[in-house]
């Protein structure tokens, strides 16, 4: 528990056809506060999402960021590192295949289905 924390939220998804990040919702305040921040996300798949999050909490102004996620594909984490190598990035699991639909296999499945109950065939 962190019970002098906030929260701020940030809504991204993925595009099912260019897996490119799409932001929906945004809560940040105008402006930056905050010494440290935490970004929390199911899984980072093809880090796409990920990377848009952090780039928009470093625009944002904040300087210390760390990333947590249940599971990742090994090319996501690597894709986050890569492009954020001053992040860091806590994992419980990291699967090796990324499908060709950018799905992390054996992974979850997709967690906003899970969450939503919106399955798709």
């Amino acid at each position: 528990m962190l019970p002098t924390s906030t929260t701020h939220h940030l809504g991204l998804y993925r595009e099912k056809s260019t897996l490119l990040p799409v932001e929906y919702f945004n809560k940040l305040p105008a402006q930056c506060s905050l010494t440290l921040g935490y970004i929390l996300d199911p899984m980072i798949a093809t880090a796409g999402t990920a990377i848009a999050a952090v780039n928009m909490l470093k625009d944002w102004g904040l300087k210390r960021i760390k990333f947590v996620a249940v599971v990742a594909s090994r090319e996501g984490l690597e894709r986050l590192v890569e492009a954020h190598p001053d992040v860091d990035v806590y994992v419980a699991r990291v699967d090796e295949e990324l499908s060709e639909g950018g799905y992390i296999v054996p992974g979850l499945g997709d967690a906003g289905d899970r969450i939503y109950k919106t399955f798709h065939d």
